[in-house]
């Protein structure tokens, strides 16, 4: 089985250009799975649709959620749809298995005055102030993900043209336009912060920690958790809320659904579309406040 589970991985790091991140948790979740057919004495080869159905209940009986159910049965039958493809299995013994209904949860946004009270506490009297301030804007002007804000190299950013290109999930690049705001402050950065804190001139990496190497996710998490308990923000704060953020005030201000999937980097257009139920409970709100009979 381990042998099979690191073919399979090969598979989808190879075949697919899946990142790390989700290659170790098909990794995580498919070691569990094994562990529980390991004590049920029964082979791969053999392996039915009822022995499946008795791990999902086994899941549920220990508590899992369904959005982890779900997320799990999805990593076994994406590997026995390779075992089946490579001929080590005749028949898939999940091909019609469904999963939990996942319970579909909003996402916290900010409102753009909350946003904006983040974006006022950068110092702009040393680096690292200059730097936070480039590193926000730029999160919340492009709506990346936090690993696509501190993977960009300088040549990642064109300030004169107004865009940046980042690589996001499963190596996919993208461009994406960036606003007054973000360029003025990335230019800011640049021309003066960045080689302040810069230590090894072979060093690429645009956003720099103190020591003047690359910065961590955890880095930035602490520093724009800092500056939202500065701004009084109550609401729990996380990088993935600045992108949510930006997503909702697009569509709230106009922009259609296509465009804001290819900048958020959506493969579907389905997953874009929560943002689309904010935005209707925005209106119901304004309804509610204004209509005279609401």
């Amino acid at each position: 089985m381990d042998q099979l589970l690191t073919m399979f991985i090969d598979f989808l790091a190879i075949e697919r250009g899946l990142a790390k991140n989700t290659l170790s948790a098909y990794r995580s979740d498919l070691k569990e799975f094994f562990d529980f057919i390991k004590e049920k004495n029964i082979q791969i080869e053999e392996l039915k649709k009822e022995e499946i159905l008795a791990y999902i209940v086994n899941l549920k009986q220990k508590k899992r959620a369904n959005s982890t159910i779900s997320r799990q049965l999805a990593a076994i039958k994406a590997f026995f749809k390779f075992l089946q493809q490579e001929g080590i299995v005749i028949i898939n013994p999940t091909s019609d298995l469904e999963g939990p209904k996942k319970q579909k949860r909003l996402p916290q946004v900010l409102s753009i005055d909350e946003i904006e009270k983040i974006l006022e506490k950068p110092k702009n009297n040393n680096p690292l102030g200059i730097r936070d301030k480039a590193m926000l804007e730029t999160l919340y002007g492009a709506g990346m993900r936090v690993s696509e804000l501190i993977n960009l190299d300088v040549n990642s950013i064109n300030t004169d043209l107004g865009y940046v290109r980042c690589v996001g999930k499963g190596s996919k690049e993208r461009i994406i336009p960036l606003g007054n705001q973000a360029i003025l402050s990335l230019n800011a950065y640049l021309k003066g912060a960045r080689n302040k804190l810069l230590k090894n001139p072979k060093e690429y990496a645009l956003f720099l920690n103190q020591h003047g190497r690359r910065l961590t996710r955890q880095g930035f998490w602490k520093i724009l958790k800092n500056y939202a308990q500065q701004a009084g923000i109550k609401k729990e704060i996380t990088p993935h809320v600045l992108r949510h953020s930006f997503a909702t005030h697009l569509l709230e201000n106009g922009a259609d659904l296509r465009s804001v999937q290819e900048m958020l980097g959506h493969v579907d257009v389905t997953t874009t579309q929560i943002y689309t139920h904010l935005n209707t409970n925005n209106i119901i709100n304004i309804y509610k406040k204004s209509h005279p009979r609401a």
